[in-house]
């Protein structure tokens, strides 16, 4: 499981690379750039909870097994996109490669479901840590592929992206996973229990953590070549600046989980939501490749301690019969606060700056912050 993951997780920092550059290649205007990306933040809210349901029917290794499929089938799409000069088919593309995304999303919990329960929030910082390699070499694959098939730009990236959901596919047959629990045909009072369970306290500050994390590391992240070309810098140098932010996101998973044992899963979480504050600080002091690549460092640690946090926590609050709902209510959520910033974050790049868009990141996460304190006094106080 850990070697499919890392496989797989290698087309993770190509397809954001390639989301705005190709993007910025294709679109009729340069506002439009990263309508790809978003596209693909779209479809993994689409294909969340029903990916979630079917590995709850059929099993974890099929959900993994469908992703691949779709993340192939994105990556030859757009690699015609790029052929065709055709910047809907692109958009097509990255929606395919999104759901795809969306099934690898689960590895964190299906690595939960295989130890004790005392060892699953190392379990799940773990299969977090295999995406260290992925994040090391797949922008350097993207480096190296994007002209091979020159001189259209970056059809190479896709190609090694198809590539690498093949070789991905091949660990997983090989995997030994829980088999799904029979369940019974759903009554109106289970269609309901994931709104009744989002509504408990627990879930709902777990949920809110991953949600604003994810969204806030995704609004920043996203823009960030299209800004650093438009500063100047080369895209080799754009997308050196994302590796190492890929890297921040998953090399503290080596430690990550070892602190929730130690200090809680909350306490790791809000803590990664501080470093997120500080991340958006840091990219509001300069536009120098130096405040660049501290800025989105420190924003990769912010969104591991609270990811994996947030996650230890769901994991912790929901009961073994409504995993597979609650957790597809989860990370659609999750997708759908993704969606939305990575919508917004191309037009505000684009028509307020770099500097703006980091202020509003900050000020997103402090009011988080402060909402989750305060319904923390309420339920204390009730």
């Amino acid at each position: 499981m850990l070697v499919a993951n890392t496989i797989l997780g290698t087309a993770f920092p190509i397809q954001l690379i390639l989301g705005g550059l190709a993007g910025l290649v294709l679109a009729p205007s340069p506002t439009l750039a990263t309508l790809p990306a978003s596209i693909q933040t779209l479809a993994g809210m689409v294909a969340a909870a029903p990916i979630s349901l079917l590995m709850g029917r059929m099993g974890r290794r099929a959900g993994f097994a469908l992703g691949g499929l779709m993340t192939l089938m994105g990556a030859t799409t757009a690699t015609q996109a790029l052929y065709a000069d055709n910047f809907v088919l692109l958009c097509v593309a990255h929606f395919l490669m999104g759901a795809g995304w969306a099934s690898f999303q689960y590895f964190r919990f299906a690595a939960g479901e295989v130890v004790e329960k005392k060892w699953r929030p190392v379990a799940i910082s773990l299969m977090l840590s295999s995406l260290l390699i992925a994040a090391i070499g797949g922008p350097q694959l993207f480096i190296a592929a994007k002209d091979i098939l020159a001189p259209v730009p970056f059809a190479g990236a896709y190609v090694a992206t198809g590539l690498i959901a093949v070789l991905g596919l091949v660990p997983l047959l090989a995997v030994q996973m829980p088999q799904p629990k029979g369940s019974s045909q759903d009554t109106p009072a289970r269609k309901f229990a994931p709104r009744a369970a989002l509504r408990r306290p627990a879930i709902m500050h777990a949920v809110g953590i991953a949600a604003v994390s994810q969204g806030v590391m995704v609004f920043l992240m996203i823009p960030t070549p299209i800004a650093m070309v438009g500063c100047g810098f080369s895209e080799d140098t754009a997308g050196d600046v994302v590796r190492w932010h890929i890297v921040a996101m998953f090399a503290p998973s080596f430690f990550t989980g070892f602190l929730i044992k130690r200090f809680g899963a909350s306490t790791v979480a809000i803590t990664g939501l501080i470093i997120i504050v500080a991340a958006a600080v840091a990219a509001t002091l300069g536009l120098s490749a130096m405040h660049f690549y501290g800025a989105l460092i420190v924003l990769g640690v912010g969104w591991n301690f609270g990811f994996i946090g947030a996650t230890a926590m769901l994991d912790a609050a929901v009961s073994e019969n409504k995993k597979a709902t609650v957790q597809g209510a989860n990370d659609t959520i999750i997708a759908l606060v993704s969606t939305i910033c990575a919508f917004a974050a191309g037009f505000v790049v684009s028509s307020l700056g770099w500097v703006f868009l980091a202020m509003i990141s900050g000020g997103v996460v402090v009011l988080a912050l402060g909402v989750l304190f305060a319904d923390r006094a309420r339920v204390s106080h009730t």
